[in-house]
C-alpha cells in the first residue's frame, strides 16, 4: 500500500445518485485485485474538512486507468464529485482482502445490490478474462440505481435485475431466482456484495448446496487502516466466534464465516 498523487481523466454523474471516477493507474506499481479498496482523499490541500479519507472499492481494473463508482451521500463524497479532469487526486491504496477465483471454477454466480454492484463489477471483468461462465442477479431501489448494468452484461453470460419498483427484488423471489441457477447450472462459486439480507440468503443457499462463496462486506471504515476499529464485524471459525477488522482482515470474507446475525 502507496500513497499515490494520480490524475483524474474523467469524473462525471451518471445518475441521480452516483458519479463514475476514472483516473490514471500507470505509476500504480503495486498489483491490484477485485475487492480491494483505495482510500481516497476527498480534500484538496486548500481545506482539511472533511479530515477523514474515504474507502473506494475499485469498479474496474485496467490496464493504466482505474474506475471508481461511488455514490455522492455526504461531505467528502460531495467534495470528490467537484474533482476535474487534469486535476491530482491522493489515493492511498491498494488496500485490503481481495476476492479469489479458482482457475478451476467454470461457472460462477454474483448477487449484489446497490453500490455493490460497482464492487462485483471488477470480479466479473476478472471472471471474464478468466473464461468463466457468469450469472448475475443485480438488486437496487430503483431502475435508475441499478449501476453498471451495461458493464455487467459485457462480463457476464446472463445477468438478471430485480427493483423494488418493479416488486421484484424481495428476499423470497430472489431465492427463486437463485434456486433455479443453481438447478440449472453447476455453480461452483458465489459471490455477493451490498446487502446483508440478500447475503445471509446466499450463504444458507451456498451452504446447501455445497457451494464456496465469498462476501465482501460494506462495514463503516473511518480510517481504513486497521487503527480506529469502526469497521469490526464477527466471523466463525472452527466453532469459535472472532472479532476481526473488516478493513485490515477483509473486507471480503468467505461467505460461510461471516456472522450476519
Amino acid at each position: 500500500m502507496k500513497d499515490y498523487h494520480l490524475t483524474v481523466l474523467s469524473n462525471r454523474q451518471v445518475s441521480d445518485r452516483y458519479w463514475h471516477m476514472i483516473v490514471d493507474s500507470s505509476v500504480v506499481e503495486e498489483r491490484i485485485e477485485p475487492g480491494q479498496f483505495f482510500n481516497i482523499k476527498p480534500t484538496n490541500h486548500e481545506t482539511y474538512y472533511p479530515l477523514l479519507r474515504r474507502p473506494f472499492s475499485i469498479y474496474l481494473i485496467n490496464e493504466d486507468t482505474l474506475e471508481f463508482l461511488y455514490k455522492v451521500d455526504g461531505p467528502g463524497t460531495r467534495q470528490l464529485a467537484r474533482y476535474k479532469p487534469g486535476e491530482k487526486i491522493n489515493l492511498l491504496g491498494p488496500a485490503g482482502v481481495p476476492f479469489t477465483m479458482s482457475k478451476d471454477c467454470n461457472k460462477v454466480l454474483l448477487l449484489a445490490r446497490g453500490v455493490g454492484i460497482a464492487t462485483l463489477a471488477a470480479l466479473a471483468q476478472k471472471a471474464a478474462r478468466m473464461n468463466i461462465e457468469i450469472y448475475a442477479i443485480l438488486s437496487a431501489r430503483k431502475q435508475d440505481d441499478l449501476l453498471a448494468t451495461k458493464t455487467m452484461e459485457k462480463y457476464c453470460t446472463n445477468v438478471y435485475c430485480v427493483t423494488e419498483e418493479d416488486g421484484t427484488s424481495d428476499v423470497e423471489h430472489v431465492r427463486e431466482m437463485i434456486r433455479d441457477l443453481m438447478e440449472t447450472y453447476p455453480i461452483h462459486a458465489a459471490y455477493t456484495c451490498g446487502s446483508r439480507r440478500l447475503s445471509m440468503l446466499l450463504q444458507k443457499m451456498s451452504k446447501g448446496n455445497g457451494i464456496t462463496g465469498q462476501v465482501a462486506l460494506e462495514e463503516y471504515m473511518a480510517c481504513g487502516m486497521g487503527v480506529c476499529y469502526s469497521c469490526v464485524c464477527d466471523v466463525k471459525r472452527h466453532g469459535v466466534t472472532q472479532t476481526v477488522k473488516s478493513c485490515e482482515d477483509g473486507p471480503v470474507f468467505p461467505l460461510e464465516e461471516v456472522v450476519f446475525e
